[in-house]
């Protein structure tokens, strides 16, 4: 992602002169942004694809040709297992998980998340828009 990328606006909404606004300033994010974050909502969605699709991580990590370490896609991996309770919560209230052959719960819940967003092009980033939650936390 070029570092000179927007990231997120603020909105002010304008009081002055015989407008009627509150005077308050608002931030926004784009979808594909994962705030807090340095990479886009669809390189995860690439990783995630291909950690589904094969046999390991560190091979997945490979195939996508992440821009960081390995050290680093497990400490993510970490963060997405403790936030798994609470993805899985706003994809239950959209549809039921589909049946898995997968033992892992965060390859589980990426199943999950492609079959409730099967239409779009990135499921991680329609996520974000959908529920207006980040998803990364």
């Amino acid at each position: 992602m070029d570092a000179r990328a927007a990231r997120g606006q603020r909105v002010f909404c304008s009081n002055r002169g015989s407008r009627g606004g509150c005077g308050r300033t608002f931030s926004f994010f784009l979808a594909e942004v994962l705030p807090r974050h340095t990479f886009t909502a669809t390189l995860l969605w690439k990783w995630l694809l291909q950690w589904l699709a094969a046999a390991s991580l560190k091979a997945a990590v490979e195939k996508v040709q992440l821009p960081f370490a390995l050290e680093t896609v497990y400490r993510l991996r970490r963060k997405l297992r403790l936030r798994l309770d609470s993805l899985r919560a706003l994809l239950c209230r959209e549809q039921s998980p589909p049946k898995s052959a997968q033992a892992d719960p965060l390859l589980q819940t990426t199943e999950h998340l492609r079959s409730v967003f099967a239409r779009a092009e990135c499921p991680a980033a329609e996520f974000q828009l959908h529920f207006q939650h980040p998803f990364l936390g």
